[in-house]
């Protein structure tokens, strides 16, 4: 019997039953590392493009292009990591710190806290009875009364990305399309025939690494991942020729 293929309606109305909602509510929020990601892959191609063109514009040879390409993706590719890791960790420690200064004025001016919540939801259109009915309900529960200053009040997300997560998603995007520039160099000297014009193949190697990274952001966020990766391809490709003609300019500085 041929199983009857369900109709986006049908699909969305099969999201929405009171089971369905239960389940995706106790599973708590979902984070997207996209940011962490496109972040990572595209300052991946630039930084690792721009020691490619300083030493291509330098005119230095493939092995230096190829040691400090790969110094460079291991050492500032762990960089990012370790900045994204912390600055994400610092956000749950304001988090943190925020939730035990409203713990405080629980403790110390509950009736001024109590006005807070009062007010909060007075400007979201509760007036009367339901007014004070809502108020009653969210401060008969501490943490309850807690998470709702920390929203309502701060405008701060109770449930952040891990920073585990985050900085490998940054680490993984630098590597893998920070590598891309560098491949015409390293596929080089492993062929007999060798590579000719390897720094037109590095540009045009960025060129698509940019392109392949705004066509996922645009797969992911839904919009059309031509454009997307036309975006980025402009965004990155101008910081990419920026650093050839640093690397053109400083040509006379090397020995």
């Amino acid at each position: 019997m041929a199983t009857r293929k369900l109709t986006p309606d049908v699909e969305l109305a099969a999201t929405h039953t009171p089971a369905a909602i239960r389940e995706r509510l106790q599973a708590g929020p979902s984070h997207s590392y996209l940011r962490d990601f496109v972040y990572g892959g595209i300052d991946g191609a630039v930084t690792t493009f721009a020691v490619v063109s300083g030493v291509a514009g330098a005119e230095l040879s493939a092995g230096v292009v190829i040691v400090l390409g790969m110094a460079n993706l291991v050492g500032d590719g762990f960089s990012m990591a370790a900045s994204n890791f912390v600055g994400t960790r610092a956000e749950r420690q304001l988090l943190d710190q925020a939730r035990r200064a409203e713990e405080f004025h629980l403790a110390n001016l509950p009736e001024g806290e109590r006005e807070e919540i009062r007010q909060i939801f007075a400007r979201k259109g509760f007036a009367g009875e339901e007014l004070e009915r809502v108020v009653k309900v969210i401060t008969s529960d501490k943490k309850r009364w807690v998470d709702t200053m920390l929203r309502e009040e701060l405008g701060m997300l109770l449930e952040g990305p891990s920073a585990w997560r985050a900085a490998l998603a940054t680490f993984s995007a630098f590597i893998f399309v920070g590598f891309l520039p560098l491949l015409p160099f390293v596929y080089q000297p492993l062929v007999p025939a060798g590579v000719t014009h390897t720094f037109a193949y590095s540009a045009l190697m960025t060129g698509v690494a940019f392109f392949i990274v705004g066509a996922l952001k645009g797969r992911f966020v839904g919009s059309r991942w031509h454009w997307s990766g036309l975006e980025t391809l402009v965004v990155g490709g101008s910081a990419a020729a920026l650093a050839y003609l640093v690397g053109v300019s400083l040509k006379g500085f090397a020995f």
